[in-house]
């Protein structure tokens, strides 16, 4: 699978990279990863993508700087595409530091790495310089006790994670994101739904981003607040089914 793995880089925010790196075959459609680097006095990049792809993804970031000079290597939840080369990008770049939850830092983190983590609680802002980045703690959305996700305040971009999942690999898009997030959900069965599900994503869509930028699928560029409202929607459906 990784072997058919092809990467780019495009700026989808002012001083924001989506790194995409799309495998073909992986699945019918077709899959990717995405990783956010953020350019700035102490540049951030959120998540690091397998292990197996690092090398990919660091040329890419090597066409923007070089990877030495990331100070903040940050992520969702713990699992391997999203911080399974965590320890690659820790030896590259000997001055950055792992951002995540005081969850992911607590129980897992610490441990995995010699560099102390940086555990973010919830409306915790990280200043890279220009850019204010908030910390939003969202345990189990999609899934993992840790999980979280970063608002660039300057730019209205939420990097999201593993939200709205979708087949493909398109770059950026206007187009209604959740059709496409829905078909992946009812394959993957990833998003583990309870009560604070839909208030968690009205949560998020209270910050009104401009972007969102998935791990799996497009970076959307539109109404953020409604896409999220409507998956909440679609979630509390969800519940009342199984009820």
């Amino acid at each position: 699978m990784m072997s058919s793995a092809v990467a780019s880089i495009d700026e989808v925010a002012p001083e924001t990279y989506r790194i995409n790196v799309a495998l073909p075959d992986a699945m019918p459609g077709g899959f990717s990863f995405n990783q956010y680097l953020v350019v700035d006095e102490m540049p951030l990049i959120f998540h690091t993508g397998p292990r197996r792809l690092f090398p990919l993804i660091r040329e890419q970031i090597e066409t923007v700087l070089p990877i030495s000079k990331l100070r903040y290597i940050a992520f969702s939840h713990v699992e391997s595409d999203e911080c399974g080369s965590l320890s690659e990008f820790l030896h590259a770049a000997p001055g950055s530091r792992p951002v995540c939850s005081e969850v992911a830092a607590m129980v897992s983190v610490s441990d995995l790495v010699d560099v102390e983590p940086l555990g973010m609680a919830d409306g915790q802002v990280l200043s890279l310089g220009r850019h204010q980045l908030m910390w939003q703690s969202t345990p189990h959305l999609p899934h993992g006790w840790e999980c979280g996700y970063l608002f660039d305040m300057t730019t209205g971009t939420l990097f999201c994670g593993d939200l709205f999942t979708q087949f493909g690999a398109e770059g950026v898009t206007e187009a209604d994101i959740l059709p496409r997030a829905i078909e992946a959900e009812d394959a993957f069965h990833s998003t583990s739904i309870g009560p604070a599900t839909a208030p968690t994503l009205r949560r998020l869509a209270d910050l009104r981003p401009a972007a969102l930028g998935l791990m799996h699928g497009p970076t959307f560029k539109g109404d953020g607040a409604d896409a999220l409202n409507r998956l909440a929607a679609y979630f509390e459906g969800e519940m009342r089914r199984a009820a």
